[in-house]
């Protein structure tokens, strides 16, 4: 699956990167983070709704099992990450 997402990530079809972003939404502890980060980046700086919500759905839904190290993950990319997608990864973090 792992080559195969990274591959939908950096394609021109918006809804396989979308695709390739939420792939692990139900994984939990099981999340590839490494897999997870490689298929947001290639969407940071997209001005495409569809995409900056998959990012912060996909943040929030990791934010459940890992808190701090989504908060992390923001702080540190708060210069690339939309507004929406800021808003929806910290959502439930208070």
């Amino acid at each position: 699956m792992r080559r195969e997402m990274l591959a939908w990530a950096g394609c021109g079809d918006l809804w396989k990167r979308r695709s390739a972003i939420l792939c692990q939404l139900g994984f939990k502890r099981d999340t590839d983070l490494g897999l997870l980060y490689a298929c947001i980046e290639p969407a940071l700086g997209s001005k495409e709704f569809f995409l900056r919500k998959a990012i912060g759905w996909a943040l929030r839904q990791y934010a459940r099992t890992d808190p701090e190290g989504v908060r992390r993950y923001v702080g540190e990319h708060a210069d690339r990450l939309s507004g929406l997608s800021r808003r929806e990864a910290t959502k439930h973090l208070g």
